[in-house]
């Protein structure tokens, strides 16, 4: 639940998505993401998500997105879809990497990835700027922390950490 794991649970809540699902290993984010929209949470290191998923949906979601580009969040993300669900990839997999489906999952739902949001932007920024000046789309909490160029370092070691949603760096002292 970064970033861009959190833009789409406000995408999902300002689309009046009735139940939202986050997943993540680190329980403070799962409590971010409540605050940004998800109507529950599960925590990965407690058993298998893609069961948690199918046991809070009965069954699979009809739209789940992957936010990390791991091999494996990747396939849960596919495995949890209910017949004619749709799982998108957000996160970036390393290159050479490859995903193995079973052949009947080709016939189970639709397999997409998302570059860049896959907006239209001269249609979708205005609404997107309309939606932060009405208070739906929260950008401003999500700044966890400011700092200054200098302190970049602190900043990547921070993100790769978790312990920040997004770091705003200005230049100057």
């Amino acid at each position: 639940m970064g970033a861009i794991g959190l833009s789409a649970i406000q995408g999902a809540r300002i689309g009046g998505a009735r139940q939202i699902i986050a997943v993540d290993v680190l329980e403070h984010k799962l409590m971010s993401a409540r605050h940004f929209g998800a109507t529950h949470t599960v925590n990965a290191t407690d058993g298998d998500p893609v069961e948690a998923i199918k046991e809070l949906t009965n069954g699979g979601v009809d739209y789940s997105f992957e936010a990390i580009g791991l091999k494996q969040t990747v396939l849960q993300a596919f495995n949890c879809i209910a017949v004619e669900g749709t799982a998108t990839v957000i996160g970036l997999m390393p290159v050479g990497e490859t995903i193995e489906l079973e052949g009947r999952m080709l016939f189970r739902g639709k397999y997409q990835g998302s570059m860049m949001g896959s907006n239209r932007f001269r249609i979708d920024m205005p609404k997107y700027l309309e939606f932060y000046r009405r208070g739906r789309l929260l950008l401003d909490e999500m700044i966890t922390r400011r700092g200054r160029l200098h302190d970049i370092h602190e900043a990547f070691r921070a993100m790769e950490n978790g312990e920040v949603i997004r770091t705003v760096l200005t230049f100057g002292d």
